[in-house]
Formats: structure tokens, sequence, C-alpha cells
């Protein structure tokens, strides 16, 4: 038997805010947050980009992280936590103290064994392995040579340069114990699962910048297929490391922002001006989906419907999309058929949209190839920058605000378009009834939610 599913809760936190208030209200606003980034990296390499999005400062002991929690999570954990409370809070569940050390949570009315967790991270917790990474190769040097120079000290005959490098060494003061648990894969759904006492389904997926929209795609496959009749689901993503090793990673690639003249127009994807995408810190979006009349018995209120989901594979390449867009193009239309629409039904798309050459164009193409010029698209990381495994769970949530309310952001520093279609230039009242949200990924994944208004 298959079940209506439907969004009754959201939460947040990204470089536009903390919340999903603030930052659909910075969102609607065409706000950005694009600073030059931080100065010690530059210590370390020569980068061709220099501008990123940095989250803003926020404690994780406000949204339910314990001080030990804290000391044992990476930062991404952290964030998953963080907005799965604020989405399990807003879709109505009252969360009671399960256990009074661990400070672990349950929700009350309702089967945890029908409770499933489903969340997307392109890269983990890989912000913990490269600080403790550091730490075990660079103490033990460093404690021996800053002995050295101790004794060169005594005769002031100390070189500069030496003492140059070893503040390079900089390292966390410890190796810490619980650092394989801190950057497997699994740490998201697996922390999220034990916070709020859920025992369903616990599932991580892991495929690069698709990984939040596979995530929501299976959760709303298990509740579809009764399965479960609630599902924790979307994405997250912690990027910063104090050697400004991801950041190098993305850029030694060539796929970042090159053009940092001007910060606030460096990001602006579908511009024929385009440079590349803007790395972002992080960031976590997380959704409860739920069965139609099991959030009815609840008084649940509904933000949108999802109704269809796709993915496919390139099989092409590890790090360049496939030209043609032969295997997006199925994606589409598998999501579309699966949520029992047809093209002209789709009145939005939340694209993928990153900034970078082939990507735009491939994606534009595809777009006019299958829908037309008529059809709403838009760019939600020409705000965010890109937030690799939470951008597609971040997008998707957008998607479900935008139909709520009948509008949408902006596709931002969008001046000379790559392709003639109907990008967001302004914010306006729209009759939006079906949206699409889509993503590609390295490797070669490519994933598809279509959701319908809730009335």
């Amino acid at each position: 038997m298959s079940h209506r599913v439907v969004v009754t809760g959201a939460g947040i936190i990204s470089s536009l805010g903390v919340g999903v208030g603030e930052f659909w209200r910075q969102c609607l606003k065409g706000k950005s947050m694009v600073t030059p980034i931080p100065v010690q990296w530059e210590r370390y390499a020569d980068f061709r980009s220099r501008l990123w999005s940095p989250l803003p400062a926020f404690e994780p002991e406000s949204f339910g992280v314990t001080r030990t929690e804290r000391l044992q999570l990476d930062p991404a954990t952290a964030l998953a936590i963080g907005a799965a409370r604020e989405a399990l809070e807003r879709a109505g569940f009252n969360l009671t103290l399960a256990q009074k050390r661990s400070r672990a949570l349950s929700l009350t009315g309702v089967d945890p064994t029908r409770v499933g967790v489903h969340l997307g991270s392109g890269i983990g917790g890989m912000s913990s392995f490269l600080h403790n990474h550091a730490s075990h190769l660079f103490q033990r040097a460093q404690t021996s040579l800053k002995a050295y120079v101790g004794e060169f000290k005594q005769a002031e005959n100390v070189d500069p340069r030496l003492e140059d490098a070893i503040d390079l060494m900089r390292h966390r003061s410890r190796f810490h114990p619980f650092v394989a648990s801190m950057y497997m894969p699994n740490a998201g759904a697996a922390a999220v699962g034990i916070k709020f006492s859920i025992t369903g389904p616990n599932v991580t997926y892991c495929v690069a910048c698709a990984a939040g929209t596979v995530a929501v795609g299976h959760a709303y496959r298990a509740v579809r297929d009764g399965y479960v009749d609630v599902a924790v689901t979307g994405g997250c993503e912690y990027v910063y490391d104090e050697h400004g090793h991801n950041f190098r990673a993305f850029d030694v690639a060539g796929t970042l922002v090159r053009d940092c003249a001007d910060a606030d127009t460096a990001n602006r994807p579908f511009d024929q001006k385009r440079s590349g995408f803007l790395f972002s810190e992080g960031g976590a979006a997380v959704l409860v989906l739920e069965e139609l009349e099991h959030a009815r018995r609840r008084g649940a209120s509904i933000i949108a419907e999802l109704i269809g989901f796709a993915e496919t594979f390139d099989a092409h390449s590890m790090m360049a999309i496939a030209p043609g867009g032969e295997q997006i193009e199925r994606m589409i239309r598998g999501a579309l058929a699966d949520a029992q629409v047809n093209t002209e039904d789709v009145d939005y798309i939340n694209a993928h949209g990153t900034g970078t050459e082939n990507n735009d164009k491939t994606e534009a193409e595809v777009i006019e190839r299958v829908f037309g010029k008529n059809v709403l698209v838009n760019s939600t990381k020409s705000l965010l920058g890109h937030t690799i495994g939470a951008s597609g769970a971040i997008e998707i949530l957008v998607t479900a605000l935008s139909l709520r309310d009948g509008t949408t952001h902006i596709c931002k520093n969008l001046e000379t378009p790559v392709r003639d279609l109907n990008f967001v230039r302004s914010v306006e009242q729209h009759d939006l009834n079906v949206g699409l949200s889509q993503s590609f990924a390295f490797g070669g994944h490519n994933a598809a939610v279509v959701l319908r208004r809730y009335d």
C-alpha cells in the first residue's frame, strides 16, 4: 500500500543564520555571507580562490548538545543534532528527558521503532580527522624543535625562520580519544538516533553533493512504503580545518570561484561570468517526513507534500558531469513519473546551480529540453554557496517553503544568463503547486525530489 508523505517539521543551521524563520527571512532579502578565507590558511598554500561563506558563531548547547557531547562529536554531527531538534519541535513532537546522565530525549506519543533516521553527508567528520592527524603528525616534532630552539635562545642565535616553521606545525593539544567515532561517516545519523532515542532504521548516505537529496528521497520511500511512520532526514556538513586542507582540495581541482575582486558578486550561478562555486563552511538541514494520516491524528501543521523521487548515475567521470546530461534527464523524467505529474505541471525548479562552467551549462540545457522556458528556475547556492552534503537538503527545504508561501528568493548576481530560461530575478508572489529540487555530485550521482503544495 502506498502512503502519502508530508513535511511536518524543518530545522536548519546555515551561513544565513540558525533556525528556519531567520534563514527564510534572509533568503527572501537576498542576503549572503561572503568573506575572505581565514588569514592563517594563506600561510600554508597559494590559493586561486580567496572567498568563502562561513557559519555564524553558535553555541551547540543552545540547541541541546551537552558539553560532554560537544567534546565527543564532530561539528558536523552537532549541526545535525541542532537542526534535528528544531525540526522535531516544529513538527509538534514533545521531547522529554529519557536519560538524565546523557541528556538523551524521547518523542512522546510515537513508537520509536516506527521512526527512522536518514541523513546524508559528503565528507562526514573530515574536520576531526584533519585536526587529529595534525596532532599525530606534529606534536612530538614540534616539542623537540621547541626544546632545540630553547637551547639556542640562550646564545641569542636563533634563525627566525625556524621559529616560523615551528609555528606552522599548529595542532590541537591532544589526540582525541573519541576521534574514530567522530570522523566515521555515519556519526551524524547515529548521534541523532541516540539523542532522540529513535530505534527505527538508521541510515547514512555518503554520495558527495547529492547526499542530502538522496537521504530525503530514501526517507520518502520508507514512509511511502510503510516501513516507518516518521522519518528524520536531511544532510549535514562541516569542512573547516585549521590548515585549509578541505578548501585547498576543491581549489586545486579548479572548482571554486576565481573572480574574487568583489566579494558581493563573485558567486554567480547560471551567469556567463561565473567562475566556480562559493565554498561554504558547512551547515545542516533536517526535515521531518510523516505519513499523512499519522500527521493528521497528531494535529500537525504541514509544510508541503513529497510526491516523487528518482536517482541515476552518469558512469562517466569522478569529477566531471557527463556532456549532454542524458542521465540527468532520465532522473528528472523518472522523478516526475514517480510523482505522477507531467512536465507542464512543474512550476518551480530549485536547480543544483553551482556556478561551475560545465555544470550550469549542462543543467540549463537539460531544463530547457525537458520543461521549456516558462518554468521558474532558481539556485539557492547563489545565496549560500555550496554546503556539499547538506546542500540538497537545504534546497528541498527552500522548495517546500517556496510552495507553502507562493514565493521564492532571487537567483543572485544573475546578469547575463547562460540560457534564456525563466530565472527568478525578484521576490514576487507566484502560483506554485509543484516544485522539483535536484542535485548532482562528484562521481556522477544525480537525484531529484518532487514536492507539491499541501492545501
